[in-house]
């Protein structure tokens, strides 16, 4: 059964750090593209970031500089690392492989809120 867990979102001040964590299972992910997304209140789910299985790495332009995609296989395990927090990165945040309608799944995500 796939299952995707994500962690490590949190309250941060803006102009903080926050790293986070999605651990895959019930399949072998490294064949796959992974990427992060997240979705704000009211707001259509955006796609943030994307590693290849090649280890090539795409931002969406709101991100760009300020994260850090990255995948380690042997732990089937993703990262986002997210420097210099914005208010309006407050989201939820998923992980997933891309395009998403290959698993057909979603995890339950990771908050994150921007806020001083």
């Amino acid at each position: 059964q796939v299952q995707l867990v994500e962690s490590g979102g949190g309250l941060v001040q803006p102009g903080g750090s926050l790293r986070l964590s999605c651990v895959a299972s019930g399949r072998t992910f490294s064949i796959y593209d992974m990427v992060w997304y997240r979705q704000a209140p009211g707001v259509q789910r955006e796609l943030v970031a994307t590693v290849t299985v090649g280890g090539t790495t795409n931002y969406a332009d709101s991100v760009k500089g300020r994260f850090t995609i990255s995948r380690d296989n042997s732990k089937d395990t993703l990262y986002l690392q997210m420097n210099s927090l914005k208010p309006e990165d407050t989201a939820v945040y998923f992980c997933n492989v891309y395009p998403f309608t290959i698993l057909n799944y979603w995890g339950q995500g990771t908050q994150v809120t921007v806020s001083s």
